[in-house]
Protein backbone atom coordinates (compact mmCIF):
# COMPACT_ATOMS: atom_id res chain seq x y z
CA UNK A 1 0.00 0.00 0.00
CA UNK A 2 3.04 2.41 0.53
CA UNK A 3 3.90 1.94 -3.02
CA UNK A 4 -0.18 3.65 -4.05
CA UNK A 5 0.14 6.45 -0.95
CA UNK A 6 3.26 7.87 -2.91
CA UNK A 7 1.18 8.64 -5.75
CA UNK A 8 -0.92 11.14 -3.04
CA UNK A 9 1.51 11.38 -0.35
CA UNK A 10 1.17 15.32 -0.85
CA UNK A 11 -2.61 14.87 -0.82
CA UNK A 12 -3.02 13.23 2.54
CA UNK A 13 -1.46 11.71 5.57
CA UNK A 14 -0.28 8.16 5.60
CA UNK A 15 -3.13 7.62 8.66
CA UNK A 16 -6.23 9.95 6.04
CA UNK A 17 -5.33 7.19 3.19
CA UNK A 18 -5.24 4.19 5.23
CA UNK A 19 -8.69 5.14 6.97
CA UNK A 20 -10.06 5.51 3.22
CA UNK A 21 -8.98 2.31 1.87
CA UNK A 22 -10.49 1.01 4.68
CA UNK A 23 -14.18 3.22 4.29
CA UNK A 24 -13.35 1.88 0.39
CA UNK A 25 -13.39 -1.96 1.11
CA UNK A 26 -16.28 -1.37 3.60
CA UNK A 27 -18.39 -0.02 1.05
CA UNK A 28 -17.52 -2.77 -1.87
CA UNK A 29 -18.84 -5.22 1.03
CA UNK A 30 -14.99 -6.83 1.37
CA UNK A 31 -15.34 -7.92 -2.18
CA UNK A 32 -12.16 -5.83 -3.18
CA UNK A 33 -8.62 -6.66 -1.07
CA UNK A 34 -6.57 -3.74 0.12
CA UNK A 35 -4.31 -3.30 -2.86
CA UNK A 36 -7.51 -2.79 -5.49
CA UNK A 37 -8.92 -0.42 -2.47
CA UNK A 38 -5.64 1.21 -2.66
CA UNK A 39 -5.88 1.57 -5.98
CA UNK A 40 -9.70 3.29 -6.09
CA UNK A 41 -8.97 5.92 -3.40
CA UNK A 42 -5.67 6.95 -5.83
CA UNK A 43 -8.22 6.95 -8.57
CA UNK A 44 -10.77 9.11 -6.61
CA UNK A 45 -8.24 11.61 -5.74
CA UNK A 46 -7.74 12.13 -9.82
CA UNK A 47 -4.12 10.98 -9.33
CA UNK A 48 -4.32 7.52 -10.88
CA UNK A 49 -3.13 8.11 -14.18
CA UNK A 50 -1.39 12.19 -15.42
CA UNK A 51 -0.47 13.25 -19.07
CA UNK A 52 3.43 13.22 -19.63
CA UNK A 53 3.16 16.97 -19.65
CA UNK A 54 2.04 17.11 -15.55
CA UNK A 55 4.94 15.18 -14.54
CA UNK A 56 6.01 17.72 -13.06
CA UNK A 57 3.57 17.59 -10.02
CA UNK A 58 4.23 17.09 -6.17
CA UNK A 59 3.65 13.67 -5.77
CA UNK A 60 6.79 11.24 -5.58
CA UNK A 61 5.53 8.56 -7.70
CA UNK A 62 3.34 9.10 -10.81
CA UNK A 63 1.24 6.57 -13.15
CA UNK A 64 1.10 7.34 -16.45
CA UNK A 65 0.38 5.73 -20.22
CA UNK A 66 2.91 5.99 -23.17
CA UNK A 67 3.55 5.27 -26.53
CA UNK A 68 6.88 3.84 -27.00
CA UNK A 69 9.12 6.15 -29.62
CA UNK A 70 12.43 5.04 -29.40
CA UNK A 71 14.62 2.64 -27.31
CA UNK A 72 18.21 2.25 -26.86
CA UNK A 73 19.46 -1.45 -26.06
CA UNK A 74 20.47 -2.77 -22.65
CA UNK A 75 23.95 -1.82 -21.50
CA UNK A 76 25.91 -3.53 -18.45
CA UNK A 77 27.79 -1.94 -16.41
CA UNK A 78 29.89 -2.58 -12.78
CA UNK A 79 28.55 -1.38 -9.55
CA UNK A 80 31.71 -0.27 -7.30
CA UNK A 81 31.24 -3.31 -5.27
CA UNK A 82 31.94 -5.41 -8.57
CA UNK A 83 27.99 -6.34 -8.81
CA UNK A 84 27.51 -6.05 -12.59
CA UNK A 85 24.20 -3.81 -13.48
CA UNK A 86 22.05 -3.46 -16.91
CA UNK A 87 20.85 -0.31 -17.77
CA UNK A 88 18.48 0.89 -20.40
CA UNK A 89 16.25 4.31 -21.76
CA UNK A 90 13.31 4.17 -23.41
CA UNK A 91 11.64 7.65 -25.04
CA UNK A 92 7.34 7.45 -24.45
CA UNK A 93 4.93 10.01 -25.36
CA UNK A 94 1.64 11.42 -25.48
CA UNK A 95 -0.62 14.41 -26.89
CA UNK A 96 1.35 16.56 -24.62
CA UNK A 97 4.58 15.69 -24.15
CA UNK A 98 7.69 13.00 -24.50
CA UNK A 99 9.69 11.89 -21.13
CA UNK A 100 12.90 9.30 -21.09
CA UNK A 101 11.86 6.50 -18.95
CA UNK A 102 14.83 4.98 -17.23
CA UNK A 103 15.21 0.91 -16.82
CA UNK A 104 17.39 -0.56 -14.59
CA UNK A 105 18.39 -4.39 -14.10
CA UNK A 106 15.74 -6.92 -14.81
CA UNK A 107 13.02 -3.82 -16.08
CA UNK A 108 16.35 -3.16 -18.69
CA UNK A 109 16.60 -6.74 -19.46
CA UNK A 110 12.72 -6.92 -20.30
CA UNK A 111 12.84 -3.86 -22.52
CA UNK A 112 14.04 -5.93 -24.89
CA UNK A 113 10.70 -7.52 -25.19
CA UNK A 114 9.04 -4.06 -25.77
CA UNK A 115 8.03 -2.93 -29.43
CA UNK A 116 8.08 0.80 -31.05
CA UNK A 117 4.52 1.87 -30.90
CA UNK A 118 2.72 -0.46 -27.94
CA UNK A 119 1.56 1.87 -25.26
CA UNK A 120 2.93 1.26 -21.51
CA UNK A 121 1.20 1.83 -18.15
CA UNK A 122 4.00 3.18 -15.95
CA UNK A 123 4.71 3.82 -12.40
CA UNK A 124 8.02 5.77 -11.34
CA UNK A 125 9.92 8.97 -10.04
CA UNK A 126 12.11 11.72 -11.01
CA UNK A 127 15.77 11.09 -11.00
CA UNK A 128 17.59 13.62 -9.32
CA UNK A 129 15.30 15.83 -9.86
CA UNK A 130 15.49 15.70 -13.16
CA UNK A 131 11.57 16.30 -14.40
CA UNK A 132 12.36 15.30 -17.69
CA UNK A 133 13.22 11.54 -17.06
CA UNK A 134 11.23 8.99 -14.66
CA UNK A 135 12.83 6.04 -13.24
CA UNK A 136 10.68 3.23 -13.87
CA UNK A 137 9.43 1.25 -10.90
CA UNK A 138 6.69 -1.02 -12.50
CA UNK A 139 5.45 -0.76 -16.06
CA UNK A 140 3.40 -3.00 -18.04
CA UNK A 141 1.73 -3.25 -21.60
CA UNK A 142 -1.81 -1.41 -21.81
CA UNK A 143 -4.49 -1.66 -24.70
CA UNK A 144 -4.65 2.21 -24.43
CA UNK A 145 -4.60 3.69 -27.63
CA UNK A 146 -2.89 7.06 -27.74
CA UNK A 147 -2.21 8.64 -30.48
CA UNK A 148 0.52 10.47 -30.79
CA UNK A 149 4.26 11.81 -31.55
CA UNK A 150 6.23 9.61 -33.92
CA UNK A 151 9.56 11.56 -34.06
CA UNK A 152 11.48 12.34 -30.40
CA UNK A 153 12.05 15.40 -29.34
CA UNK A 154 15.00 17.41 -30.01
CA UNK A 155 15.42 18.01 -26.29
CA UNK A 156 15.39 14.08 -26.07
CA UNK A 157 17.12 12.93 -28.94
CA UNK A 158 20.73 11.82 -28.26
CA UNK A 159 23.03 14.51 -28.39
CA UNK A 160 24.86 14.95 -32.03
CA UNK A 161 29.23 15.92 -32.03
CA UNK A 162 30.52 18.99 -33.74
CA UNK A 163 32.84 21.73 -33.30
CA UNK A 164 32.38 24.82 -32.13
CA UNK A 165 34.80 28.17 -31.80
CA UNK A 166 34.08 29.61 -27.87
CA UNK A 167 34.72 32.30 -25.41
CA UNK A 168 35.41 30.77 -21.71
CA UNK A 169 33.35 33.35 -19.48
CA UNK A 170 34.05 31.38 -16.87
CA UNK A 171 35.44 28.32 -15.38
CA UNK A 172 34.54 26.53 -12.80
CA UNK A 173 36.97 24.01 -10.28
CA UNK A 174 37.18 20.37 -10.67
CA UNK A 175 34.76 18.35 -8.72
CA UNK A 176 33.25 14.63 -8.16
CA UNK A 177 30.12 13.85 -9.23
CA UNK A 178 28.03 10.76 -9.02
CA UNK A 179 26.82 8.33 -11.63
CA UNK A 180 23.58 6.69 -11.99
CA UNK A 181 25.00 3.23 -10.83
CA UNK A 182 26.76 4.32 -8.06
CA UNK A 183 30.14 5.62 -9.14
CA UNK A 184 31.52 9.13 -8.98
CA UNK A 185 33.68 11.15 -11.92
CA UNK A 186 35.68 13.95 -12.24
CA UNK A 187 33.93 17.16 -14.30
CA UNK A 188 34.74 20.45 -14.51
CA UNK A 189 31.68 23.52 -15.41
CA UNK A 190 32.37 26.29 -17.91
CA UNK A 191 30.08 28.92 -19.02
CA UNK A 192 30.78 29.91 -22.82
CA UNK A 193 30.19 32.36 -25.20
CA UNK A 194 29.62 31.06 -28.96
CA UNK A 195 27.99 32.33 -31.76
CA UNK A 196 24.51 31.36 -30.67
CA UNK A 197 25.18 33.36 -27.12
CA UNK A 198 25.90 32.21 -23.60
CA UNK A 199 25.42 28.47 -22.57
CA UNK A 200 26.89 25.93 -20.05
CA UNK A 201 29.45 23.10 -21.18
CA UNK A 202 30.45 19.88 -19.21
CA UNK A 203 34.08 18.51 -19.11
CA UNK A 204 34.57 15.10 -18.34
CA UNK A 205 38.24 15.14 -18.81
CA UNK A 206 39.71 18.06 -17.17
CA UNK A 207 42.82 17.07 -18.37
CA UNK A 208 41.38 18.97 -21.81
CA UNK A 209 41.47 22.22 -19.76
CA UNK A 210 45.10 22.33 -19.05
CA UNK A 211 46.38 25.95 -20.19
CA UNK A 212 42.93 27.08 -20.89
CA UNK A 213 41.75 30.78 -18.43
CA UNK A 214 38.72 32.65 -18.54
CA UNK A 215 38.61 35.04 -21.34
CA UNK A 216 40.56 32.78 -23.48
CA UNK A 217 38.85 31.66 -27.13
CA UNK A 218 39.04 27.78 -27.32
CA UNK A 219 38.34 25.51 -29.86
CA UNK A 220 36.33 22.53 -30.20
CA UNK A 221 36.13 19.69 -32.47
CA UNK A 222 33.72 16.56 -31.12
CA UNK A 223 31.81 18.46 -28.96
CA UNK A 224 28.26 16.88 -27.62
CA UNK A 225 25.54 18.92 -28.36
CA UNK A 226 22.32 18.65 -26.32
CA UNK A 227 19.14 20.51 -26.87
CA UNK A 228 17.35 21.69 -23.71
CA UNK A 229 14.12 23.48 -23.20
CA UNK A 230 15.89 26.51 -22.13
CA UNK A 231 18.18 26.07 -25.37
CA UNK A 232 21.71 24.46 -26.06
CA UNK A 233 24.34 22.62 -23.96
CA UNK A 234 27.41 21.13 -25.16
CA UNK A 235 29.94 18.78 -22.92
CA UNK A 236 33.36 17.67 -23.63
CA UNK A 237 34.98 14.07 -23.34
CA UNK A 238 37.91 11.60 -24.02
CA UNK A 239 36.52 11.73 -27.84
CA UNK A 240 37.08 15.95 -28.01
CA UNK A 241 39.69 17.73 -29.15
CA UNK A 242 40.26 21.48 -27.20
CA UNK A 243 42.93 24.12 -28.76
CA UNK A 244 43.53 27.76 -27.79
CA UNK A 245 42.80 30.14 -30.75
CA UNK A 246 43.05 33.27 -30.83
CA UNK A 247 39.76 34.30 -32.80
CA UNK A 248 37.24 37.07 -31.59
CA UNK A 249 34.24 35.58 -30.51
CA UNK A 250 31.70 38.73 -29.58
CA UNK A 251 29.70 37.90 -26.41
CA UNK A 252 27.43 40.46 -24.52
CA UNK A 253 25.48 40.50 -21.43
CA UNK A 254 21.93 40.42 -20.73
CA UNK A 255 20.41 43.91 -19.08
CA UNK A 256 18.11 44.16 -16.07
CA UNK A 257 15.25 45.55 -18.27
CA UNK A 258 15.39 42.66 -21.03
CA UNK A 259 14.77 39.67 -18.32
CA UNK A 260 11.26 38.35 -18.56
CA UNK A 261 9.00 35.75 -17.11
CA UNK A 262 9.75 32.40 -18.58
CA UNK A 263 13.60 33.74 -20.31
CA UNK A 264 16.59 32.45 -19.01
CA UNK A 265 19.42 35.55 -18.94
CA UNK A 266 23.23 35.88 -18.24
CA UNK A 267 23.50 39.85 -16.52
CA UNK A 268 25.27 41.94 -14.11
CA UNK A 269 24.16 44.29 -11.18
CA UNK A 270 25.81 46.05 -8.02
CA UNK A 271 24.18 44.52 -5.26
CA UNK A 272 22.04 47.28 -3.42
CA UNK A 273 20.92 44.70 -0.48
CA UNK A 274 20.64 41.52 0.45
CA UNK A 275 19.13 39.04 3.27
CA UNK A 276 20.20 36.51 5.08
CA UNK A 277 20.33 32.97 3.86
CA UNK A 278 17.18 30.55 4.72
CA UNK A 279 17.84 27.13 5.19
CA UNK A 280 14.36 24.76 4.74
CA UNK A 281 13.83 21.15 4.19
CA UNK A 282 12.84 19.84 0.73
CA UNK A 283 9.38 17.03 0.08
CA UNK A 284 12.53 14.65 -0.69
CA UNK A 285 14.17 15.67 2.84
CA UNK A 286 17.23 17.58 1.61
CA UNK A 287 18.29 20.33 3.26
CA UNK A 288 18.63 23.55 1.00
CA UNK A 289 18.72 27.15 1.26
CA UNK A 290 17.48 30.38 -0.66
CA UNK A 291 18.44 33.66 -0.05
CA UNK A 292 17.00 37.16 -1.54
CA UNK A 293 18.93 40.40 -2.74
CA UNK A 294 18.02 43.46 -4.71
CA UNK A 295 20.63 43.96 -7.98
CA UNK A 296 20.53 47.04 -9.38
CA UNK A 297 22.50 48.78 -13.26
CA UNK A 298 21.80 52.16 -11.52
CA UNK A 299 18.87 52.81 -13.35
CA UNK A 300 16.84 49.43 -12.93
CA UNK A 301 16.60 47.32 -9.51
CA UNK A 302 15.61 43.24 -9.95
CA UNK A 303 14.76 40.91 -7.38
CA UNK A 304 17.27 38.01 -7.32
CA UNK A 305 16.75 34.72 -5.55
CA UNK A 306 19.55 32.44 -5.07
CA UNK A 307 18.74 28.57 -4.81
CA UNK A 308 21.10 25.65 -3.48
CA UNK A 309 24.70 26.44 -3.08
CA UNK A 310 24.57 29.63 -4.46
CA UNK A 311 23.09 30.79 -1.20
CA UNK A 312 25.86 30.26 0.52
CA UNK A 313 27.92 32.82 -1.86
CA UNK A 314 29.54 35.48 0.47
CA UNK A 315 27.96 38.64 -0.69
CA UNK A 316 28.68 42.33 0.34
CA UNK A 317 26.30 45.27 -0.31
CA UNK A 318 28.05 47.82 -3.27
CA UNK A 319 29.81 44.62 -4.51
CA UNK A 320 29.37 43.37 -8.61
CA UNK A 321 27.34 40.61 -9.17
CA UNK A 322 27.55 38.05 -12.71
CA UNK A 323 24.96 35.58 -12.99
CA UNK A 324 24.89 33.59 -15.89
CA UNK A 325 21.81 31.16 -16.90
CA UNK A 326 19.17 32.46 -14.57
CA UNK A 327 15.44 32.19 -15.38
CA UNK A 328 13.19 34.97 -14.93
CA UNK A 329 9.98 34.30 -12.99
CA UNK A 330 6.67 36.11 -11.36
CA UNK A 331 7.25 36.30 -7.16
CA UNK A 332 4.99 35.61 -5.16
CA UNK A 333 4.18 39.18 -4.63
CA UNK A 334 3.35 39.67 -8.52
CA UNK A 335 6.66 41.29 -9.28
CA UNK A 336 9.22 40.52 -11.60
CA UNK A 337 12.00 37.91 -10.14
CA UNK A 338 15.58 36.63 -11.33
CA UNK A 339 16.00 32.85 -10.10
CA UNK A 340 19.62 31.55 -10.16
CA UNK A 341 19.18 27.54 -9.28
CA UNK A 342 20.82 24.49 -10.79
CA UNK A 343 22.66 25.26 -13.89
CA UNK A 344 23.29 29.10 -13.23
CA UNK A 345 26.42 30.45 -11.80
CA UNK A 346 27.31 33.09 -9.84
CA UNK A 347 30.44 35.43 -9.79
CA UNK A 348 31.23 38.18 -7.70
CA UNK A 349 33.53 40.54 -9.47
CA UNK A 350 36.34 43.09 -8.08
CA UNK A 351 37.90 46.29 -9.37
CA UNK A 352 41.12 46.50 -9.17
CA UNK A 353 44.42 44.25 -7.85
CA UNK A 354 44.79 42.72 -4.66
CA UNK A 355 47.41 44.50 -2.17
CA UNK A 356 48.66 43.22 0.77
CA UNK A 357 48.70 45.89 3.84
CA UNK A 358 48.95 45.78 7.73
CA UNK A 359 44.95 46.57 9.25
CA UNK A 360 43.81 46.39 13.00
CA UNK A 361 40.18 45.90 13.82
CA UNK A 362 37.94 43.79 15.82
CA UNK A 363 36.98 40.47 14.83
CA UNK A 364 33.40 39.50 14.55
CA UNK A 365 31.92 36.54 13.79
CA UNK A 366 27.81 36.57 12.14
CA UNK A 367 25.76 34.46 10.34
CA UNK A 368 26.91 35.97 6.51
CA UNK A 369 30.73 35.24 7.78
CA UNK A 370 33.62 36.86 10.07
CA UNK A 371 33.94 40.01 9.32
CA UNK A 372 36.76 43.11 10.34
CA UNK A 373 35.31 46.10 12.38
CA UNK A 374 38.16 49.09 11.63
CA UNK A 375 37.85 52.30 11.19
CA UNK A 376 37.46 52.22 7.77
CA UNK A 377 34.80 50.01 7.90
CA UNK A 378 33.53 46.00 8.01
CA UNK A 379 35.93 43.76 5.85
CA UNK A 380 34.77 39.97 4.90
CA UNK A 381 37.27 37.93 5.94
CA UNK A 382 38.43 34.42 4.79
CA UNK A 383 40.06 33.00 7.86
CA UNK A 384 39.13 31.65 11.23
CA UNK A 385 39.69 34.17 14.13
CA UNK A 386 38.40 34.14 17.31
CA UNK A 387 35.48 36.55 17.58
CA UNK A 388 35.67 39.55 19.44
CA UNK A 389 39.35 39.76 20.06
CA UNK A 390 41.25 43.36 18.87
CA UNK A 391 43.70 41.99 16.28
CA UNK A 392 46.84 43.07 13.91
CA UNK A 393 46.86 41.61 10.70
CA UNK A 394 48.81 41.42 7.77
CA UNK A 395 46.34 40.47 4.75
CA UNK A 396 45.74 40.57 1.15
CA UNK A 397 42.95 43.01 0.47
CA UNK A 398 40.51 43.44 -2.85
CA UNK A 399 38.02 45.56 -2.38
CA UNK A 400 35.64 44.84 1.16
CA UNK A 401 37.76 41.65 1.36
CA UNK A 402 40.79 40.26 2.99
CA UNK A 403 42.57 36.89 2.95
CA UNK A 404 44.35 37.24 6.18
CA UNK A 405 48.35 35.61 6.10
CA UNK A 406 49.50 36.45 9.48
CA UNK A 407 47.67 38.02 12.55
CA UNK A 408 48.70 38.65 15.90
CA UNK A 409 46.49 39.86 19.29
CA UNK A 410 46.69 43.59 19.79
CA UNK A 411 45.60 44.59 22.71
CA UNK A 412 43.26 48.04 23.49
CA UNK A 413 45.35 50.84 24.63
CA UNK A 414 44.71 51.31 28.59
CA UNK A 415 44.52 55.37 28.27
CA UNK A 416 41.77 54.80 25.18
CA UNK A 417 39.87 52.07 27.22
CA UNK A 418 40.00 54.64 30.21
CA UNK A 419 38.17 57.07 27.95
CA UNK A 420 35.41 55.04 26.39
CA UNK A 421 34.58 53.23 30.03
CA UNK A 422 34.34 57.13 31.57
CA UNK A 423 32.18 57.86 28.25
CA UNK A 424 29.81 55.00 28.82
CA UNK A 425 29.45 55.41 32.31
CA UNK A 426 28.51 58.94 32.17
CA UNK A 427 25.55 57.87 30.01
CA UNK A 428 24.25 56.35 33.50
CA UNK A 429 24.72 59.39 34.98
CA UNK A 430 21.52 61.52 34.82
CA UNK A 431 18.14 59.13 35.75
CA UNK A 432 19.42 55.71 33.96
CA UNK A 433 18.39 53.07 36.21
CA UNK A 434 21.84 51.17 35.60
CA UNK A 435 23.58 50.89 38.10
CA UNK A 436 27.48 49.58 36.90
CA UNK A 437 30.00 47.58 38.82
CA UNK A 438 32.92 49.23 39.42
CA UNK A 439 35.83 50.25 36.70
CA UNK A 440 37.84 47.36 38.18
CA UNK A 441 34.80 44.80 37.90
CA UNK A 442 34.39 45.93 33.63
CA UNK A 443 38.29 45.24 33.17
CA UNK A 444 37.47 41.88 34.63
Amino acid sequence: MQFHYALVDDLFTREEFERRVEEKMEACGDLVDEVTAAMMVVQDSGRHHVKIKDLSGKSSLFSFFGKVIAQNPPREFERPGGEKGLVTSIILGDETGQVRAILWDEKAGAAREIEIGEVLEVIGKHPNRATNEITVMAMRQSMVEIVGPTQVEPSLAPPKRKGITARVMVLGNPRMVPRRDGTEIEMRDLIIGTEDGITRMACWTPALLDGIAEGMTMRVRGALEKVRKAGKEFSIDDKSEVEITEEEVPVSLDSISDVQEGGTYSLSGSIRSCQPAHQFTTKDGRASCVRNLVITDGTHDLHLVLWGDHAGTSLLPGEQIIVYLASGRTGRNGGLELHAGRGSLVQIRHEGEAAEEEISGTVIITPEGTFLDTPEGQFLMFSHLPHGHEIKARARRMGKRLTILSWEENPPDPAELDARLDAFISLTENGNTFTPHGRQDIRG
